[in-house]
């Protein structure tokens, strides 16, 4: 049973990485999305969204604390696993797709109070 659910979360991502990278692709060379333009305009209005961590079981799960539309929340296994999942949840928030991390620029800006800004 574990390892079919892992098999078939695995394949979900892989599903979802395609998708992202197709939707990127089609868009004209030099095209914004507009997700991306209001994921920096939210930064530049509130600034850093904070997270809190909470050990649960095997993982760790970081919930946000002052994200204004809503809660943000999302796990992982070791922090550098919940640091790549906290920078996909954000960006998910806006309706962006994971293939634009890399536009997003959305890093940890101080490790002890779990801020994530942009770059």
């Amino acid at each position: 049973m574990f390892i079919k659910k892992v098999f078939i979360d695995d394949l979900m991502s892989i599903i979802k990485q395609l998708v992202d990278y197709f939707y990127k692709g089609s868009l004209e060379k030099g095209v914004v999305p507009r997700e991306l333009l209001d994921l920096h305009e939210y930064f530049r209005m509130h600034g850093p969204i904070n997270f809190e961590y909470k050990k649960e079981g095997d993982i760790i799960v970081a919930v946000s604390t002052n994200f204004r539309f809503g809660s943000i929340i999302t796990s992982g296994r070791n922090e550098q696993e919940l640091d790549e999942n906290i920078k996909d949840a954000i960006m998910t928030s806006f309706d962006l797709p994971s293939s634009f991390a890399k536009e997003a620029k959305i890093y940890n800006q101080n490790k002890e109070q779990h801020d994530y800004a942009l770059a």
